[in-house]
């Protein structure tokens, strides 16, 4: 009488799917995290902005003029230059706020982050530069 034995374990055609199917997946998670990542970074350029537009927003309303909201003047903060943090530069001229991030992290000194007001009440912004222009601010 013969003994039938049983083999457990997988073939070599089950492995090479299995690989397959995970080289697939890692295809596609990998840009973007990558993407995620890069866009979490940029949050603190972005984020480097604020106290600069909070202080542009106050000097329209004393000075009713943005040409006289520049960097350093009527509540505005200084120009900033070589800043802590992924931010080199923060520069204001006529309200128009200008943040140039660090080459650091896969982001480009090219990504700027650019605050252009309207002279009316309520004020509003609109953001411009390479970081808009690539989705980091979305």
């Amino acid at each position: 009488m013969r003994e039938s034995t049983n083999q457990s374990g997988f073939t070599l055609i089950e492995l090479i799917i299995a690989i397959a199917i995970i080289a697939i997946l890692a295809a596609i998670a990998i840009p973007s995290y990558t993407q995620y990542t890069t866009k979490a970074r940029y949050s603190e350029v972005v984020l480097a902005a604020q106290p600069v537009k909070i202080g542009v927003e106050q000097c329209y309303q004393v000075r009713s003029a943005l040409a006289d909201c520049d960097g350093g003047s009527y509540g505005v903060p200084a120009n900033v230059s070589g800043a802590a943090g992924a931010v080199n530069t923060i520069s204001t001229a006529d309200g128009v706020i200008t943040v140039t991030p660090d080459a650091t992290n896969g982001i480009v000194a090219g990504d700027t982050y650019i605050l252009t007001p309207t002279a009316a009440s309520p004020m509003t912004w609109v953001a411009s530069g390479g970081g808009v222009t690539n989705g980091y601010t979305q």
